[in-house]
């Protein structure tokens, strides 16, 4: 989970101060050598976490107690927007071009993953209305223009190649006028990388920006490289002059400090985070998010926002109907779990959940959680639609015959049968009218 080193370390310095009436300052030194050491092992460049930590000390001696906190809440809200703050203050949204088109420059190392975020940025463009076409300016790298093609074909999206030309600014161009005649209003250029930066390179981009004049430009970083995606960042950015970043494998960096590192260092925002393999796996970045997620106050919103994004409104209505006349079937349940597999499985929804880091978690086991959701939808699958409809005339020769069917043994299918009850009886008893999550999060 992204941050889940540091979030542990600052929720268990701020346990300590919420407990105390008064906070002296003593007490608030003593706190920020912690979160200072907090910072440092979760790979936060030095500049930023010496300047952080004396933003907050500051405000934190000298902030007059709001009426409703205590000292030591005071000292966390401070900290929450001091993070925020570092990591851009708010939402830096994608902007598209006033004239109708749009293109993207997109450019990055080797290894950042930075075509297979091209077809991420096209599935978002397109679930937001927009008809995006790709562009394999990537001349130098083996199979880099097959990579792309397989990448369009895969999100539904056209790419431009021309394999023979080796001058990335003609193909662009070229690309400018083919998605303008079949239609396209954004083109995403996907460039060449290396494994450093070097002059050549440099030389190349700048060659293919002064030609097409993108309307932003991209860089893709690797959050698992740490303080090497924030120097490559402000290397980019100094010779570019990029507009945004889109940091990739978040979800695999339990550290954070490129995260908390590259806006400070560069000036440009993140603008999306890439939370797993999937081509919808792109999200847009919020650092008032991310820093209540840090301090393990949840991210509710992004919560809700998938919930919504996911949930199909004829459905949840249908659903509610159901559960409104006591109709609520073993097909139900299995189409309520469908839709917790879709928007990245339970354990990704807990977490969004305030309070709910690892400590918290460690009597839940997701792992378990995902292999028992393939289990019984195999249980449910091997059900004739009769006993998906009424569950009670499950007997013991149609359990065992379920079982063989299945390959789960007869106590998996009781214990599906009393999930499914205790989740019945529990959304009977909600108010569920205009809750999505209460639809989907019912019974676990």
């Amino acid at each position: 989970m992204a941050f889940e080193g540091l979030s542990e370390r600052l929720q268990g310095v701020f346990k300590g101060l919420k407990g105390k009436g008064s906070l002296t300052e003593s007490d608030i030194n003593a706190a920020m050598r912690e979160v200072k050491l907090a910072l440092l092992e979760a790979d936060v460049n030095f500049k930023v976490v010496r300047e952080f930590v004396a933003d907050v000390k500051e405000k934190a001696l000298g902030e007059e107690v709001m009426g409703s906190l205590t000292p030591g809440q005071q000292v966390v809200k401070i900290v929450n927007d001091e993070l925020t703050a570092l990591m851009g203050g708010a939402n830096s949204k994608l902007t598209y071009s006033p004239k109708g088109f749009t293109v993207y420059m997109m450019v990055g190392l080797q290894g950042t993953g930075k075509t297979t975020t091209c077809g991420k940025l096209a599935h978002y463009l397109k679930s937001n209305g927009k008809k995006p076409m790709l562009c394999a300016c990537d001349i130098y790298r083996p199979a880099a223009i097959d990579q792309l093609e397989v990448v369009g074909k895969a999100v539904d999206t056209p790419v431009f190649t021309m394999r023979e030309s080796r001058e990335p600014d003609k193909i662009a161009l070229a690309a400018i006028k083919e998605a303008e005649r079949i239609g396209c209003n954004v083109l995403i250029v996907d460039t060449a990388g290396r494994l450093q930066i070097d002059e050549e390179l440099m030389e190349e981009l700048e060659v293919l920006k002064k030609a097409i004049k993108p309307h932003e430009i991209l860089l893709v970083v690797d959050a698992l490289t740490g303080q090497d995606a924030v120097n490559a960042a402000e290397g980019f950015n100094d010779r570019l002059g990029i507009d945004g970043i889109i940091m990739t494998k978040m979800d695999g960096d339990s550290r954070g400090g490129a995260a908390l590192s590259t806006k400070k260092v560069t000036g440009r925002p993140i603008k999306f985070v890439g939370m797993g393999e999937k081509f919808d796996a792109l999200e847009p970045f919020h650092p008032e998010r991310m820093a209540s997620r840090i301090l393990g106050m949840g991210d509710v919103m992004s919560l809700i926002e998938k919930v919504a994004a996911e949930t199909d409104e004829k459905k949840a209505a249908e659903l509610e109907r159901k559960m409104r006349k006591n109709a609520f079937t073993l097909e139900d349940f299995l189409e309520q779990m469908g839709q917790i597999k879709k928007m990245g499985g339970i354990s990704k929804m807990i977490s969004m959940l305030p309070g709910m880091n690892s400590a918290q978690m460690k009597g839940f086991d997701p792992e378990k959680s995902e292999k028992e959701f393939v289990q019984f939808e195999a249980i449910i699958q091997s059900m004739t639609r009769e006993e998906r409809e009424d569950p009670r005339i499950l007997n013991a020769s149609r359990r065992k015959r379920i079982s063989a069917g299945c390959g789960q043994p007869v106590s998996k299918i009781n214990q599906l049968v009393k999930r499914y009850e205790e989740s019945k009886k529990l959304m009977k008893g909600l108010n569920t009218k205009g809750s999505k999550i209460n639809r989907m999060f019912g019974g676990f």
